[in-house]
């Protein structure tokens, strides 16, 4: 695979602590007879389908404080997410979660669904892509409380800004001569992604779930409000990196993209392209060895989406 994997330190079922599994067995009323361990995805913790004695499935996600001590409070939030959401949202039914303070487990159906195939698969890209225009349309407006995207990311978003301060080495000369003016084009990305659609605000590959009849989008905690292309816009610099179509063969015929002001659009992909690429110069978090280097990957991408829309 030419492309770095999405996916954290999993640990499996039998590791997590017995007083969580024996709560997540008394929530299921039913003891595990086999449990899956699901690789996708950046969460040092469990991920597995459960296989009960009585015969019935669930999806299980449970992490502690150790060895990333914020996950945990991605779980609690993705249980707040996950419990409010209208039933007709592309999402795991929510069961129940179980918090003691430090363990959080997440409960839900078992979707006998899988990840899309990597390389992106034509067909199943697809079949996402016009799922996204679906959500979008069914989470506008908003039908749950979200704080706005500029508020949940503001602090993440000015990687551009924190770069030119600190004038690093290694950028190729085109990135370096423009340090400042991507810093200032950064800078407009929270009047540009304002709007009023729920977005999942994570989207990628190992964050949906195929089905024969329907595409589900998993993995709820980062929700906040924007413009409604902004999951879109997020999304295609993953799909390129894994050998995917590039951004500008999707975006700009895709319903969503069609639609969106080319100036905001600019904005964000800068404010994208700088965390991306900021992020990616720093230690990997505990528990997650692959992230810097799929956020470079992606940072590649977007720098790259973004220096096109400039220059064409």
């Amino acid at each position: 695979m030419a492309f770095p994997p999405a996916q954290g330190a999993r640990i499996p079922w039998e590791a997590v602590p017995e007083s969580v599994r024996e709560a997540v067995e008394s929530g299921l009323g039913s003891r595990v007879a086999e449990s899956v361990t699901q690789p996708g995805g950046f969460s040092p913790g469990v991920a597995a389908r459960l296989r009960l004695e009585d015969g019935h499935t669930a999806f299980i996600k449970a992490v502690g404080s150790e060895p990333n001590p914020e996950s945990p409070d991605f779980h609690r939030s993705e249980a707040r997410v996950a419990a409010a959401l209208p039933p007709e949202t592309p999402a795991p039914k929510f069961l129940f979660a179980h918090d003691d303070g430090d363990w959080v487990a997440l409960v839900f159906e078992d979707v006998d669904g899988h990840e899309p195939e990597l390389p992106w698969r034509r067909d199943e890209l697809e079949r996402v892509l016009d799922a996204l225009t679906d959500l979008s349309a069914a989470l506008t407006p908003a039908p749950l409380e979200a704080p706005p995207l500029t508020k949940r990311y503001g602090e993440l978003f000015r990687g551009w800004r924190t770069l030119a301060e600190e004038d690093p080495q290694g950028f190729d000369s085109w990135t370096a001569d423009r340090l400042g003016i991507l810093a200032a084009l950064e800078a407009g990305w929270e009047d540009a992604s304002t709007g009023e659609t729920l977005l999942h605000a994570d989207i990628r590959a190992d964050n949906v779930l195929l089905t024969p009849e329907r595409v589900v989008f998993v993995d709820w905690p980062h929700v906040c409000l924007g413009a409604p292309w902004v999951d879109l816009l997020a999304f295609l610099p993953s799909v390129a990196m894994q050998a995917g179509p590039k951004p500008w063969e999707v975006f700009d015929n895709h319903p969503l993209g069609r639609e969106a002001d080319p100036d905001r659009v600019n904005a964000v992909l800068a404010a994208l392209a700088g965390f991306f690429v900021h992020r990616s110069t720093l230690p990997p978090p505990p528990g997650l060895p692959t992230l810097r280097e799929f956020q470079r990957a992606q940072g590649t991408e977007s720098l790259a989406w973004l220096r096109r829309r400039l220059e064409s």
